[in-house]
């Protein structure tokens, strides 16, 4: 069984985060595993609070599950601060997995910070370039390059400045544009475009984190970097469109449609 490890922050309403990841890796036949980087206290209309676990618990995990189920793909979520980031960092440093695939989480889908200002240059300079793909919204984006993102022109721009930091290819997710939700991948030769029908839903709580951890899930099976995130694309637009519509605010996707359909439980 393929394996794969999410080191993010902990959703207690269970659409983002550390919880939507495992439910992505299992919807995807593999063994997921998990880091809890912060306890985010949190619903579908607001973030409370979050606390940072202590690096070292957080070096811990991380060495407990190398040493003895290295995962073939490894997602990392949020990570609140630059302590975080560099404990992060130097464990991938040690391990080194393959198929590392960032999710820049700075604000949740209400628009609350999960990742202090002052870190991401931290996050630049340590942890894109250990990254195969990263895949940042794009705000998201505008704040890893400084730039503004207006149309499709500045997506294309803004993916080579975010290669140029380091990583093997980036995803920029078309979700905030205008019309259809284009996501932009370019591998530091070649663009490829995933285009989709906008869906006009306000139940879209954790789909950066579900996209990212389907993608992950995809690379750890075996598929190259355009094909994963070909299949990640057509995982989450059928999570969105079949939302079970749960919560006050933007509600949680749906992580187990195709496996519930198939097994005659829809």
């Amino acid at each position: 069984m393929k394996t794969a490890l999410s080191i993010a922050g902990s959703d207690c309403s269970g659409g983002a985060g550390i919880q939507a990841d495992l439910k992505t890796f299992s919807a995807h036949g593999l063994y997921g595993m998990t880091v809890i980087t912060s306890v985010v206290a949190e619903n579908t209309f607001r973030v409370t609070d979050y606390q940072d676990v202590r690096v070292d618990i957080i070096e811990k995990q991380i060495d407990d599950i190398f040493e003895d189920i290295p995962p073939n793909a490894v997602k990392i979520g949020m990570l609140s601060c630059r302590e975080t980031m560099l404990s992060v960092a130097k464990k991938l440093r040690e391990w080194r997995p393959e198929n590392v695939v960032i999710d820049p989480v700075m604000y949740a889908k209400n628009g609350s910070p999960l990742m202090e200002e002052s870190a991401i240059s931290t996050l630049i300079s340590e942890l894109v370039p250990l990254a195969c793909l990263i895949t940042p919204n794009i705000p998201e984006a505008e704040k890893m390059t400084g730039m503004e993102i207006k149309n499709h022109e500045d997506m294309l721009e803004a993916a080579k400045l975010i290669h140029a930091m380091g990583c093997s290819a980036v995803v920029i997710k078309g979700g905030h544009s205008e019309g259809d939700a284009i996501d932009i991948l370019f591998d530091g030769q070649e663009f490829f475009e995933f285009p989709s029908p906008r869906i006009d839903t306000k139940h879209t709580h954790g789909t950066g984190c579900t996209f990212s951890s389907a993608i992950s899930s995809n690379l750890a099976i075996g598929h190259p970097v355009n094909e994963a995130v070909e299949k990640a694309k057509k995982y989450i637009n059928l999570a969105i469109i079949n939302a079970p519509k749960l919560g006050k605010g933007n509600g949680p996707t749906h992580h187990f449609y195709q496996l519930y359909k198939k097994g005659g439980l829809l």
